[in-house]
């Protein structure tokens, strides 16, 4: 267990977490958190024990060269760190693991422990899943609350899956049970391009945060590396006539499917989004 000596006052703190593995599809959500340690700089706070979550057999330490011959070994983990971000009156706490392999409630019950010394507020989950939704059109974010007036508040569409689950499912429900309001956001990843990286589906989780936390979120090379990797997924597309085909095909279901949505609150709601993200940027 983490002993909570040493840990620092935060000012309303926000946290949000993702994690790496079956949560992960494209290192979608993952790759949310690595942007931000780097984009604000992040500090490290503490470090969960891997031993009493991980089977080094399934989830393997790596091993790395350093100067002449000596190695090191980083050991699966989930790390907390804290960053205060430009621009915001807030302090947020990020969570970056590998989904664990054994004793789920313990892991749960020892990030409430965290996130409850530290004055944690809201929890934010990322997470992204393979779909049948097509690389060209805007990338779906669904997601799911603790409870529905929080959901009606942030005017989150809510998942309706049934099924398995990963810790993603697991720790927002413990949240819930704790007491500690949480939200869970997923990026629909297209099923047919699910090599990593997806930078499009980072960059759309990155942006509903923005939204969601109303705190700058500076997407930095993420909208360019966007633009490449759709490009790409185009190329390759247009050299197979079947996948061209296919998704033409998602394409016009897509659209067809969105269309009773484009009405004047749906309208008036992205506008108001397009304004906010606008005069953050300016501000900036």
């Amino acid at each position: 267990m983490i002993e909570f000596e040493g840990l620092p006052e935060l000012v309303d703190p926000v946290l949000i977490a993702a994690f790496e593995g079956w949560n992960d599809a494209g290192e979608a959500s993952s790759g949310v958190i690595t942007h931000l340690e780097t984009a604000w700089k992040a500090t490290e706070l503490i470090s969960l024990d891997s031993e009493d979550y991980y089977d080094f057999q399934v989830t393997r330490p790596i091993v790395e060269m350093g100067e002449g011959l000596t190695r090191s070994i980083t050991w699966p983990s989930t790390k907390l760190s804290v960053a205060r971000p430009p621009g915001a009156s807030r302090d947020v706490v990020l969570l970056r693991g590998i989904e664990p392999n054994m004793r789920w409630r313990s892991f749960c019950e020892e990030i409430i422990g965290v996130c409850r010394e530290l004055g944690v507020e809201l929890a934010v989950l990322l997470g992204a899943l393979l779909n049948d939704s097509p690389h060209t059109r805007p990338v779906p974010i669904v997601g799911s609350a603790t409870d529905e007036g929080l959901a009606r508040a942030i005017n989150l569409e809510l998942s309706r899956y049934e099924g398995p689950t990963g810790i993603v499912g697991v720790l927002q429900h413990a949240f819930g049970t704790a007491g500690l309001p949480a939200v869970s956001l997923w990026a629909s990843v297209p099923h047919y391009v699910a090599q990593p990286p997806n930078p499009k589906a980072t960059l759309a989780l990155l942006r509903r945060m923005e939204d969601l936390l109303d705190i700058p979120m500076p997407p930095g090379e993420l909208a360019e590396e966007a633009r490449a990797w759709e490009h790409g997924v185009d190329e390759l597309a247009s050299q197979d006539t079947e996948v061209a085909e296919y998704v033409r095909e998602l394409e016009e279901r897509k659209d067809a499917s969105e269309l009773p949505e484009a009405s004047g609150d749906a309208i008036a709601a992205e506008f108001e989004r397009y304004l906010r993200r606008r005069d953050r940027d300016t501000d900036g």
